[in-house]
């Protein structure tokens, strides 16, 4: 049996290092969020790219004196938690390292490579795909003769939820590979645990979207087609588990 490299760690030491890891991942997003405002003209332009995709002749208003700044301020971070995904990824993993076997240590570098770019995908579907279609499918179901009044503050909470949203959810067959080459699942119980899966995946949807059915739904199909998917990443890459329930 293959030797793990730390010592046993206590309840205490196990916070601390949380607390240090989780530290960490704050610097990276505040030190790249800062950098991002200096772009923040850029980065609005870009993310109005849906809206007016989606509704080309629309406005957008605001209506408090602070507004402006704080939607500078939730663009930096947003720009400052995707581009922190690595640095996220590695620190998780570091925190995970101490219970590893020295083979399953070697996966730092193609988890995290794989699990930055499965991050991307899922803001970049949301961004080109679902937002603009969401956008006219919300705007459609309005009563007629109403004349919309979009607030930037609203939309801009909006597209941050989805797009997060979408970035954490298209991690799950990373973490479905890792946690199968670890052997704590394997394909037999992800696929006896489908029912389940889909439950948790509505309520998760339900939780992390905006309270519309719409987001909710394009949100919880393609995360059900990347479980199955993940299932079969599992089966292709796992191995058996050392003790499945």
């Amino acid at each position: 049996m293959e030797k793990k490299k730390a010592e046993p760690m206590s309840f205490l030491d196990h916070l601390e290092e949380l607390r240090f890891r989780i530290i960490k991942c704050l610097v990276s997003i505040l030190v790249l969020a800062i950098a991002a405002y200096v772009f923040s003209d850029e980065i609005y332009s870009i993310l109005q790219i849906p809206l007016y995709k989606a509704v080309p002749d629309i406005k957008l208003h605001y209506f408090k004196v602070t507004e402006g700044f704080t939607i500078r301020v939730k663009m930096s971070l947003l720009a400052g938690v995707i581009l922190s995904v690595p640095v996220i990824l590695y620190q998780i993993w570091q925190f995970l390292v101490p219970g590893l076997y020295e083979r399953e240590k070697k996966l730092v570098v193609p988890v995290v490579f794989a699990g930055t770019i499965f991050f991307l995908l899922g803001a970049l579907f949301c961004f080109f795909v679902v937002l603009p279609r969401a956008i006219i499918f919300l705007s459609s179901v309005a009563f007629e003769g109403l004349e919309a009044t979009w607030m930037i503050q609203e939309y801009f909470s909006f597209m941050m939820r989805m797009i997060l949203a979408f970035g954490v959810a298209f991690e799950l067959p990373i973490v479905c590979f890792f946690l199968g080459q670890v052997g704590i699942i394997d394909s037999r119980l992800m696929a006896r645990g489908r029912r389940y899966a889909l439950v948790a995946i509505v309520l998760s949807a339900a939780l992390i979207t905006p309270p519309d059915i719409f987001s909710q739904v394009v949100l919880a199909v393609p995360v059900y087609l990347l479980y199955e998917l993940s299932i079969l990443v599992v089966k292709l890459t796992g191995r058996k588990s050392r003790e499945v329930v």
